[in-house]
């Protein structure tokens, strides 16, 4: 039960005081903390409450606020330290609220002072973080082992929670209500439609996943299709998708590092769907070169990635994400991206934002995980649950409020100053979903 007052227990009371203080700033004063014993603090009872920091034993206040930091709360939050009932994303921006308080040197010694008196717990490993690679960024080996670290997972994980044909990238939605399903094959075609894939046309999809694009485009468009990833698992659940689609003879997916792919004869179109999110800094000149030498004059190249907003203030903290969901993964505004894009020769012919299309896409995501979660808990561990519900609720956050976007980038290798281009978007857009 609730209780509203000074709380009995010594631990309790200085936990509550601390938060206190620290929280006392927030706007707008939407939540509630609720301590082990049950002591709740809410800073303004008139207001609506979107949601709850739920703490589990007297140590876990230590553990959380120490030094602030995703990764310091993401390893709490995967250890069952702490929960959230309610609006999650709304929780992201209380976070947003401490990484952003910046005392001066006489308020940092106090704050420190000040957890020094919170009483300690445990403060066991999380359990899921990379290892971390001493090879170089970029270097092969440690290319692929942080690729698969994450796409290693049983594609059967996967599956309980994206849609049928397991697409883990951005949908296209005609409405916010679409089925993810629907928006999942939706952004398969329009793809297609923006390359103006033709039969018999050869057509290359770096960074395939589990086959979903090439077997679409086979199947719809008449391609040859090629796809490339660095996880067997994918591969193997491609190739058994492609035999069951009766594509086999003109798709095909391959174990491979796209910079290895042969070139031999030219793709007359490429995507990458969700790719360039890997490709490590200081390496999108090496991604676009890739990308030129595998497409004959003429050919189009379709960019699907996540790019970041231009920002002289983001904090150089340590990152959950990078630990924990996406070792070595690395942002990029789009404007580094299209002068990459432009350095190789490629002329950029169309940018289009699909950011409010992510965010839809990660929330249909995290409800079907949360809905999943017994399942998930049995079969893999409530910490892998833990991180994918923490990476899809702050994923959506970022991209509610813009922190990051989502850019699909078409660029054409050009022939003699001939793009082959239709003068409209006409064809993108057969009818009105």
């Amino acid at each position: 039960m609730d209780v509203p007052h000074e709380p009995a227990d010594r631990d309790a009371r200085v936990c509550l005081n601390f938060l206190r203080d620290l929280l006392a700033g927030y706007r707008p004063p939407e939540f509630r903390v609720r301590l082990w014993d049950g002591t709740t603090w809410q800073p303004d009872p008139a207001a609506p409450v979107r949601f709850t920091l739920r703490f589990e034993h007297p140590g876990a206040v230590r553990n959380v606020f120490a030094r602030p930091s995703s990764l310091s709360i993401g390893e709490a939050f995967v250890r069952g330290e702490f929960d959230v009932e309610g609006d999650f994303e709304a929780a992201c921006a209380l976070a947003d609220y401490l990484f952003a308080l910046r005392p001066g040197l006489f308020g940092r010694l106090r704050y420190l002072l000040r957890v020094r008196t919170l009483p300690r717990g445990r403060a066991d490993q999380a359990g899921a973080a990379h290892p971390g690679s001493r090879a170089a960024a970029g270097d092969r080996n440690r290319v692929r082992d942080a690729v698969n670290y994450h796409y290693e997972l049983p594609p059967e994980f996967f599956a309980v929670w994206l849609d049928r044909q397991v697409v883990y990238s951005c949908a296209y939605f005609g409405s916010p209500d679409d089925a993810l399903d629907a928006a999942q094959e939706r952004k398969l075609d329009y793809v297609c439609r923006k390359l103006d894939l033709r039969p018999g046309e050869r057509f290359f999809d770096l960074g395939c996943g589990w086959g979903a694009l090439v077997v679409h485009a086979a199947r719809h468009y008449g391609v040859e299709a090629t796809g490339v990833t660095l996880s067997p698992k994918q591969a193997e659940v491609a190739r058994q998708r492609i035999a069951a689609a009766g594509v086999a003879d003109r798709c095909r997916v391959e174990v491979l590092d796209y910079r290895d792919a042969d070139p031999r004869g030219g793709f007359d179109k490429m995507a990458s769907v969700g790719a360039i999110e890997h490709v490590p800094a200081g390496r999108l000149g090496e991604y676009f070169a890739a990308a030129w030498r595998l497409l004959r004059p003429g050919g189009r190249f379709l960019n699907h990635g996540i790019t970041l907003r231009p920002t002289k203030n983001r904090p150089r903290q340590p990152s959950f994400f990078k630990a924990y969901v996406f070792p070595d993964g690395h942002l990029a505004p789009l404007s580094e991206t299209l002068t990459a894009a432009e350095s190789v020769g490629f002329e950029v012919r169309d940018v289009e934002s699909l950011r409010e299309h992510y965010a839809l896409t990660l929330r249909a995501w995290r409800r079907r995980l949360e809905d999943a979660r017994g399942r998930i808990e049995a079969a893999w561990g409530e910490p892998v649950w833990r991180v994918f519900r923490l990476y899809l609720t702050a994923a959506a956050y970022d991209f509610a409020n813009g922190r990051n976007n989502l850019h699909q980038t078409l660029l054409v290798k050009p022939d003699g100053g001939r793009s082959g281009l239709p003068l409209t978007r006409a064809r993108w857009y057969p009818s009105v979903d």
